[in-house]
């Protein structure tokens, strides 16, 4: 195997200097030793402490295994769960954890206890949608900040937990360092396209947006090979997750560095293309090339066997799929009005504006300025069309996810909300739906979001009902193993250890 190139080096183009990777390779020693996370530690708690501050103790429920990607089925019955400092310290069965006295307990008789759930990738931007997501029982979102998903609210409360997700290595109108005067300028995007930065930029911009708390860097569509490959090993030596949208470098190349998840199913879809339309694509990323590509992706019949190879090279890889099956849900069959949902109506009603109609909560198509001056039968023919492509489109696409499925490659649960239609805290639900329908057993799904991120990310404060994860938990009233629809079965749920009433939600 080759050696990793730094950014914005290419072996085969000539007049490139050494130099520029010893520059890089300079600043990034210099600003990294600020960046390495500090090891996860549990409180010390003295003997008088733990007189002075009883824990809370959950008895008597269920808790669901979601390890080993939801393989595992070792659920724990009568359980008893500590919880102090808004920490999980021990679990175990009754019979073998006393409960102390003095300890506040909630009786769980008859319950089933998980995680709280993960929205891996998903707008954040205000306290509407913090509701609606603990409503659903969403602790925990990797929100995306700039256009249509607005700046990340870290402030709400309550709120689910939020993690920060940047772009890295090239221009972006919505990077959470522009408002830094230092880097509006080399941020900003000039022209129709967003273009790379130089390396000593790039190790700049790693290592300051990790200083903000970014937890997941976004590779996108316009970075070529090298500089993904050099990004996700710097990034990942410093603690950081990795998402890729990838067009201009090949999926398979990014696979081989090691992404941590490919986001989109229709953007990991043209993993499948030739040589000969990737190279175009690479530099043509937006135009007709990428017409070409996706064409020829989402129309590969799902017997064909460069599919089936791609399915297989995907699973003997350790890179998850977020497929966000969210945003084509209301282009597939079999959907409906997400706007009924007792959740939607704490979000705010214009979130959804042009995209949906939400007395049907079908999407809407809307039509060029010169189109409305068309006769009416015109206009409507217009519409029909490009509802059928889209629903077209949708199906093909879940034709090759059954396909990628076949050799099971690993998933992460994420919704893309608010887009094409997916809301804030439901549309995780459709996507756990969506991944059952796919194939995957309840578990499974449910894995997908909860300890499939400590798996992939090496989240370890989350994911799982385990002495020194964070107290996110959820209170069902039936085996969410049974059925994806059980978790929605729920009346309240902890979050640091603080208990939330699920209905007292919808009247904040």
């Amino acid at each position: 195997m080759s050696a990793v190139q730094p950014p914005g080096t290419n072996p085969d183009r000539p007049g490139r200097r050494p130099a520029a990777a010893l520059r890089l390779a300079t600043c990034l020693l210099s600003v990294l030793p600020a960046c390495l996370p500090a090891p996860a530690q549990l409180p010390s708690l003295g003997h008088n402490q733990l007189l002075s501050a009883p824990p809370l103790v959950l008895v008597g429920g269920t808790i669901i295994d979601v390890t080993n990607w939801g393989h595992s089925a070792n659920d724990l019955h009568d359980a008893v769960v500590y919880i102090r400092d808004g920490r999980i310290t021990a679990v175990g069965p009754r019979v073998a954890l006393p409960i102390p006295k003095g300890a506040t307990v909630i009786d769980c008789s008859g319950k089933y206890l998980i995680p709280g759930l993960i929205d891996g990738y998903a707008s954040m931007s205000g306290q509407d949608q913090a509701l609606a997501n603990l409503y659903m029982g969403v602790t925990t979102v990797v929100a995306r900040s700039g256009g249509l998903y607005g700046d990340a609210d870290t402030h709400a409360s309550p709120s689910p937990h939020v993690y920060l997700v940047d772009s890295i290595g090239s221009t972006d109108n919505y990077s959470l360092l522009l408002r830094q005067p230092a880097w509006s300028r080399i941020l900003k995007v000039n022209g129709n396209r967003p273009a790379e930065l130089n390396p000593e930029d790039t190790a700049r911009q790693l290592t300051e947006t990790a200083r903000l708390g970014t937890r997941v860097l976004l590779l996108g569509i316009d970075l070529t090979a090298a500089n993904t490959q050099w990004i996700i090993e710097h990034a990942h030596a410093i603690g950081l997750a990795t998402y890729g949208e990838f067009v201009a470098t090949p999926v398979h190349v990014s696979v081989q560095a090691g992404v941590d998840a490919l986001l989109h199913m229709g953007r990991y879809g043209i993993g499948v293309i030739p040589e000969e339309l990737q190279q175009p694509l690479a530099e043509d990323p937006y135009g007709s090339a990428a017409r070409t590509a996706y064409g020829y992706a989402e129309r590969l019949p799902p017997t064909d066997p460069h599919l089936h190879d791609y399915a297989r090279f995907l699973a003997d890889h350790r890179t998850a799929l977020m497929p966000t099956f969210s945003l084509s849900f209301l282009s597939l069959p079999d959907h409906r009005n997400l706007w009924l949902e007792p959740a939607a109506r704490l979000l705010d009603p214009h979130l959804a504006d042009g995209v949906t109609d939400r007395q049907t909560g079908e999407l809407v198509y809307p039509l060029f300025s010169w189109e409305h001056r068309l006769p009416i039968g015109t206009q409507r023919w217009l519409e029909e069309g490009a509802h059928k492509r889209a629903n077209q489109q949708a199906e093909r696409l879940w034709a090759s996810n059954q396909v990628l499925f076949e050799s099971y490659p690993h998933y992460l649960a994420s919704s893309g909300a608010p887009a094409m239609g997916a809301l804030p805290g439901i549309s995780l639900h459709v996507e756990l739906e969506m991944l059952v329908r796919l194939g995957l057993s309840p578990r499974e799904a449910l894995a997908a979001a909860t300890n499939n991120y400590a798996e992939q990310l090496h989240w370890n404060e989350l994911g799982q009902i385990a002495p020194g994860r964070r107290a996110d938990i959820l209170l069902l009233d039936a085996d969410p193993t049974a059925s994806v629809w059980n978790l929605r079965q729920f009346h309240s749920l902890l979050l640091d250890g603080n208990l939330i009433d699920r209905q007292s939600l919808l009247k904040k």
